[in-house]
């Protein structure tokens, strides 16, 4: 799973950096890009720089939070807590954690935490 990680961690950093940039002093925070249209005189192509803006906004903020989740796996695997369910300390089953190696909760304590919400 280890190498796993890795793996998703460089592909999520390289899906990043594709159309943003990382802030140097935040440690994997990113700014997207605003994409440059040269300026015509139809105002649809303005509207259409800031529809794509939004949508690598919201893309930006979903792979910087799974690449958070990736990190948080890594360091689990380091502390030696990386399976265990950080709810009841059971460990998670193995099949959770191929679908998503960077789980935090056994089936059990997810399935209560979806009905809780």
């Amino acid at each position: 799973m280890e190498k796993r990680l890795a793996k998703e961690k460089a592909a999520l950093k390289k899906d990043l950096l594709s159309f943003s940039s990382e802030n140097k002093k935040v440690p994997n925070d990113f700014k997207s890009r605003y994409p440059y249209i040269p300026l015509s005189i139809d105002p649809t192509d303005q509207a259409g720089e800031v529809e794509i803006y939004m949508g690598r906004l919201a893309l930006e903020h979903a792979l910087e939070t799974r690449l958070q989740e990736v990190e948080k796996a890594q360091e689990r695997i380091k502390n030696n807590t990386y399976g265990l369910c950080e709810k009841c300390g059971r460990e998670i089953e193995r099949d959770r954690l191929e679908a998503n190696p960077a789980a935090t909760l056994c089936l059990a304590c997810c399935l209560k935490s979806e009905k809780n919400k």
